[in-house]
């Protein structure tokens, strides 16, 4: 696999890393699986990591729990957990590596079958603390297998590098499904391909990027927003102005990097960030950027002092309109019930997806910090509607613990809506809105499941499961930390 150079991207080849054999698998008929669907039975699959769940008596050692969708929709009775204590899957578990802290999905040997790839970006490589790596577990027509997965580190790691940071899927350059990978100071892309034995390889191109001083990653996410043809990138991150030595301002910063035949290269800048979802919301065959500020701020202007907004960059011929979003939204402006205070962390999770059929992606958005009467932190979540313009405040929902129906209760510090994921997991063209709350419990954690109908995901018929409704390990592990993109 190659890339190529641009502006402030220099591109040099790794290794090949090349795992043992694995037995072959049918392939089903259709060329590629969805996304998420690992079992390749039409129906996406949902991931949810506790990266800080205790495992082989190791604290912060984390795990994932993968729910496997069907006609019926998510049920917590066709799961599977993984963690470096699963019999196939190599390392041992140690304190701290964060196992599930970052997940990406797609059909990375293209065999039909959707595969996961996991980060942990605390993992100790030898004597280096939080060097980082990333495990791929490959799907069959079983689900994940821990079988041969394949393991991912830097060839030279670093303390404190954190491979691993940030993970995405796309067709960097318009063929086969990569990988791309974030560091604390790089980024490189994987190719895989299978081996004549069953087993994988896989190929990484590091493109050493010259961070700016005061820019501090802290994620990805993909998609076509050109309409090239190529899956692009966006780099995720947040910039730090200083006078004096002393931080006065923190703001949401990306960079968009265009996919082509020779695959990524620098596009240009976004004001936007940290958090980012991607997905077609005003129906025009452009993909569209969301992102969530949860914690701009700012010491010499206090009017950006408040919870958080999110900005909406919309995609066309070139890319995601920028330096500036094309919309601009707050608790205030998008008529959300209570006050748009500092601390909400309004935008702390978004994702995309379409809720009720109509074509339009719709977003959820979190504020995992909202207060709720005079509790602190439970945490609400909003669904807007995706339109031809982009999304709109108009027919706004919204949903926390309070909100009949739901189980549970609103606690102070559950943060609900830590993370999100609309997903359609049942087929119906109704995506379902899965919910964490990982300080439900003093941070045990939490997720909720909504279900998908024709006006959006609703309370009614929800359901919520934790570690210990899976036999997983429970106490601190943060459950619902992350759900994969």
């Amino acid at each position: 696999m190659s890339g190529t150079a641009a502006a402030t991207v220099l591109l040099t080849i790794g290794a090949t890393i090349t795992a043992t054999a694995s037995p072959t698998v049918a392939a089903p008929t259709a060329l590629e699986a969805a996304h998420d669907d690992f079992n390749g039975d039409g129906c996406p699959d949902l991931v949810v990591s506790a990266p800080g769940g205790t495992v082989s008596a190791q604290k912060g050692a984390g795990y994932v729990a993968v729910l496997y969708g069907s006609a019926s929709g998510l049920s917590a009775s066709r799961r599977a957990t993984f963690s470096l204590s699963t019999p196939g899957i190599p390392g041992l578990a140690q304190t701290g590596d964060g196992f599930g802290q970052t997940t990406a999905s797609g059909d990375l040997d293209g065999n039909g079958y959707a595969d996961l790839v996991i980060g942990m970006p605390g993992r100790d490589i030898g004597t280096t603390a939080d060097a980082g790596a990333a495990v791929v577990l490959w799907g069959s027509a079983d689900g994940l297998r821990a079988t041969s997965p394949l393991w991912l580190h830097d060839d030279v790691p670093t303390a404190g590098g954190r491979f691993g940071t940030g993970l995405a899927t796309g067709r960097f350059t318009g063929s086969g499904i990569e990988l791309a990978l974030l560091s604390r100071k790089a980024l490189w892309t994987y190719g895989f391909e299978t081996t004549a034995d069953g087993g994988h390889t896989s190929q990484g191109a590091p493109m050493d990027w010259k961070w700016w001083e005061d820019f501090t990653p802290t994620g990805l996410t993909s998609g076509d927003y050109d309409n090239s043809g190529a899956d692009d990138l966006v780099l995720l991150g947040t910039i730090t102005t200083y006078e004096s030595l002393h931080p006065v301002e923190t703001v949401g910063a990306a960079s968009y990097l265009p996919g082509g035949r020779g695959g990524l290269t620098y596009g240009h800048g976004l004001r936007g960030g940290p958090v980012g979802a991607s997905g077609d919301i005003n129906n025009d065959g452009y993909a569209d950027l969301v992102f969530g500020s949860p914690a701009d701020s700012d010491d010499l202007n206090e009017w950006l002092l408040d919870g958080g907004t999110v900005d909406v960059f919309l995609g066309g011929p070139g890319g995601p309109s920028g330096p500036d979003a094309d919309q601009h939204w707050n608790q205030t402006t998008i008529g959300a019930s209570g006050d748009d205070k500092t601390g909400d962390r309004f935008g702390g999770a978004v994702t995309v997806g379409d809720v009720n059929g109509d074509g339009y992606a719709d977003a959820a958005i979190s504020a995992p910090a909202n207060d709720i009467k005079s509790l602190t932190d439970p945490g609400t979540v909003w669904v807007m509607r995706g339109t031809s313009r982009g999304l709109t405040p108009r027919d706004l929902s919204s949903i926390s613990q309070s909100t009949p129906s739901v189980p549970g209760d609103n606690e102070d510090h559950d943060w609900f809506g830590g993370a999100l994921r609309l997903i359609d997991a049942n087929q119906d063209g109704s995506a379902e809105l899965i919910a964490s709350a990982p300080g439900e419990d003093t941070d045990d954690g939490a997720a909720w499941v909504f279900p998908g109908t024709s006006g959006g995901p609703t309370a009614k018929g929800s359901w919520s499961f934790n570690g210990a409704t899976l036999s997983a390990p429970s106490p601190d592990a943060r459950f619902g930390e992350t759900l994969a993109p």
